[in-house]
């Protein structure tokens, strides 16, 4: 593997974990309603090139014209496309969380677009709440909220673990902002590739739009992710969710008890259905080698300018047991 290679929660060179903390995917899933409509996909014939009946869908749900959803390969797939969009642009700079997500700024490298702390010339400016890797509300959002970005500026609002906030409400983005879904997250089906953006209403009329699909390759989203995003949408969908939230939210907090059991400080904040921790050792790698090796793996958040902390997905009572007793034998 390459020493450039983008760092990722999930499966790796030793194979599929058996506890995975290292992932923010919903761990109650996969949601059945989900499962089943990928099981009956068409995946003998292209699907639509224009997307037209998932678009359409999408926009009910979101309660705006189909002529503002754009579907994506999947949410880095976004990430890159919107990026190389600003760039074709005429935008020289991005604005990144402090702690985030690696593909904002790989993308914004790939594309010569230097990253700022803030910035008053024009700029891809985004933000994620809850924000990964520490699940907290997103300062930008109050930013964007306080004043008007500059001309020919670009603000995204990456959606990925709205669907997952366990506490509080969420921050509303300013009406021009893009927003960024990808609903695999939520709904326990991380190897199902699709996502999608829901552009502000000056994209539509300014082009934005029509340039930043005319940057896809054709049929960015094959049968399973059409019948992903299609599903996503469903009443019955969103009710498993609704009831998958409480659950976590019960996991969530045992899972906090035992970091303190443990001696883990937990960062602050966290919203969603997963937090920060630093353990207390003073070199990380020996404890995250040693753990992977009894099937467990977390998130070194070294990547999110964060090193010395893990991120933990909140996982079931039988995961967290898993990971109590390798602690134990980690530290005798």
């Amino acid at each position: 593997m390459s020493d450039h290679a983008p760092l990722h929660g999930g499966p790796d060179a030793q194979g599929v974990p058996l506890h995975d903390f290292s992932t923010n995917a919903n761990a109650c899933g996969p949601c059945p309603v989900a499962l089943a409509a990928l099981r009956q996909a068409d995946r003998g014939r292209y699907p639509d090139p224009a997307y037209t009946e998932l678009r359409t869908r999408l926009a009910a749900f979101h309660g705006v014209e189909a002529g503002r959803i754009v579907v994506a390969a999947s949410a880095s797939e976004f990430i890159h496309r919107i990026s190389a969009h600003a760039a074709r642009a005429g935008l020289r700079h991005a604005v990144l969380p402090a702690h985030g997500y690696g593909d904002y700024a790989r993308a914004a490298g790939a594309w010569g677009l230097s990253a700022v702390d803030a910035a008053q010339a024009p700029a891809l400016h985004w933000a994620c709440e809850p924000a990964s890797p520490l699940g907290t509300v997103d300062a930008a959002l109050a930013a964007w909220a306080q004043s008007a970005s500059a001309p020919g500026s670009l603000r995204v609002l990456d959606c990925a673990y709205a669907p997952l906030r366990l506490d509080g409400q969420a921050t509303a983005p300013p009406e021009g902002a893009w927003r960024l879904w990808s609903p695999n997250k939520a709904l326990g089906l991380t190897g199902v590739r699709a996502a999608y953006a829901v552009a502000p209403p000056a994209a539509v009329a300014d082009g934005s739009v029509a340039a930043v699909q005319a940057l896809a390759p054709s049929w960015p989203v094959g049968a399973d992710g059409v019948a992903l995003l299609t599903a996503w949408v469903r009443g019955d969908t969103q009710a498993w969710l609704a009831d998958t939230l409480a659950t976590l939210h019960g996991w969530k907090a045992a899972q906090l008890r035992l970091c303190a059991d443990m001696g883990w400080a937990v960062l602050p904040g966290s919203l969603a259905n997963f937090f920060t921790a630093r353990p207390p050792v003073r070199d990380l790698q020996p404890l995250l080698r040693a753990l992977r090796a009894r099937g467990i793996k977390l998130r070194d958040c070294a990547s999110f300018g964060l090193p010395g902390h893990v991120r933990l997905g909140v996982l079931a009572p039988q995961a967290q047991q898993a990971l109590a007793l390798s602690w134990r034998q980690f530290t005798p």
